[in-house]
């Protein structure tokens, strides 16, 4: 059975022809030119603006002329992640998905539900014409999961309506009204490459299997992150058995918890077995560690040739080092709003090119003050490490909550109505568009809702097909009761 069979149809249609479009990060242009042509042949007033955001401009059902306009927002771009052994090209390859009982799931790849899921709801909002409304703007923006790019050009004064529901959230029942700050930090080690002795033998690393996600939404879980698990077993071999690192490489975004991560060595011969044997150790520590987080959590320790040569010994030690120390992961819960995680950072890449040893972590505050103080943190353990250059950048505010609103009420009313449940009200860790979007039009209301989906930025990714039902009823709801102006 395919998707498209699902229903609601319009929907599971809608992000049927979204799984067809090769859209990761920075290479949204087919789905651009897809949602433009989308509005132009639906008759509706389209715009691409010039940061690649899609406004398509819809006038309110008969009857509804007086209600307050609503700019339903979603991202076009989806994270490319995929498991190793998957052969999918994100820049040419539709998504393989399909039913898994009672999910929505991706052969072995991100699915792209976050955020296609709520530009296909958007969508289907405007294109059936049961659905009554008021005035409507679609916002699709552009490259949302590298940068915010599209909310960061998007112009004041070029949307008109002045409530804003944002559909990236990732919990069914959950009213989010404020989202997390963020702020990418990048420390590099310069260094050279030095002969490998005749008598060294060569050794590759790997830890696989673990969990990865969301490194806003999934953080608070306290799951394994595969650079420091690397980092954390080859030490001792470096400092004890005369083990250099020719290469390391491990994560590949920088709002996912690396699932991946290897290390190439070179090892004295005669210390070939104990080397084997203090990193499997140190695994399986690891493993104990982490096994209700990671339970498939996988060390797979190979003899490889041996490289010609290897990185200067004093600067990845200093590097490792480093990557130890610097924190990864749960900072600070906050104490204002329950299971809420106010402070985090993500060790999310490191690379070893082009002579230099780069380590890129992504941190995430509600609080602009803690975002602060731990920037200066992570600045101090790397230049006490040594460390060549530390960059700070995008840096973005956190949408601070407002609880008592009109519009509020109104979603909690008709979640109550729709599903006979109470609706949470609740912030995330996760960075959303609305702190953004919010800055440039302050006189907005901000929401965001959507289906439950689990694992996104990984390749578990899968949506709740009943919550997608669920969530199309509500937003019809929600529209038909939008306040007067």
């Amino acid at each position: 059975m395919s998707i498209k069979e699902l229903e609601p149809k319009i929907v599971w249609n809608n992000f049927y022809n979204l799984t067809q479009i090769p859209r990761p990060s920075k290479h949204e242009g087919k789905v651009i030119e897809y949602l433009y042509n989308w509005g132009v042949s639906h008759g509706f007033e389209t715009i691409r603006d010039k940061g690649g955001n899609i406004i398509i401009r819809v006038p309110a059902t008969p009857g509804m002329e007086n209600r307050r306009g609503v700019i339903i927002q979603g991202h076009m771009d989806m994270v490319p992640q995929k498991t190793s052994d998957s052969s999918h090209d994100f820049l040419k390859d539709p998504i393989n998905a399909y039913i898994d009982g009672e999910w929505v799931t991706a052969d072995r790849t991100t699915l792209g539900a976050d955020n296609g899921m709520g530009v296909a709801l958007g969508l289907s909002a405007i294109e059936d014409k049961s659905v009554k409304h008021g005035p409507i703007e679609i916002l699709v923006t552009y490259d949302e999961e590298t940068g915010m790019t599209g909310a960061n050009t998007l112009e004041p004064g070029v949307l008109k309506g002045d409530i804003l529901m944002n559909l990236d959230s990732e919990q069914e029942g959950e009213l989010c009204v404020g989202c997390a700050g963020g702020l990418d930090v990048s420390a590099s080690f310069k260094y050279l490459k030095y002969n490998t002795p005749a008598d060294y033998k060569g050794l590759k690393v790997t830890v696989k299997g673990l969990q990865g996600g969301h490194s806003g939404m999934d953080i608070s879980l306290y799951r394994a992150n595969a650079n420091k698990a690397v980092a954390r077993m080859i030490l001792p071999a470096i400092e004890l058995l005369g083990v250099k690192v020719v290469s390391f490489t491990g994560g590949s975004l920088r709002n996912a918890i690396p699932f991946e991560a290897e290390a190439e060595l070179v090892v004295p011969q005669e210390n070939l077995e104990a080397v084997r044997q203090m990193i499997e150790s140190e695994f399986g520590r690891i493993k104990a560690e982490f096994k209700e987080s990671d339970p498939t959590a996988t060390l797979i320790v190979e003899e490889c040739a041996a490289a010609p040569k290897h990185i200067q010994p004093s600067v990845m030690l200093r590097a490792v080092k480093a990557m130890l120390a610097c924190p990864s992961g749960v900072i600070r819960m906050s104490r204002t709003m329950k299971g809420l995680t106010e402070t985090s950072i993500n060790m999310a890449i490191v690379r070893t090119e082009k002579g230099k040893i780069t380590i890129h972590s992504l941190m995430r505050s509600s609080v602009n003050s803690a975002k602060a103080a731990l920037a200066n943190r992570v600045r101090c353990i790397f230049e006490l490490a040594g460390a060549d250059d530390i960059q700070f950048a995008g840096g973005y505010s956190g949408w601070t909550p407002k609880l008592d609103t009109p519009m509020n009420k109104i979603m909690m009313e008709q979640y109550k109505k729709v599903t006979g449940e109470d609706m949470e009200i609740m912030a995330t860790h996760g960075g959303l568009e609305c702190a953004l979007l919010g800055a440039k039009y302050p006189n907005w209301e901000m929401v965001s809702v959507g289906p439950t989906i689990k694992y996104p930025h990984s390749p578990d990714e899968k949506v709740n097909i009943a919550s997608v039902a669920r969530t199309w009823e509500y937003l019809k709801a929600v529209l038909e009761n939008v306040p007067v102006k």
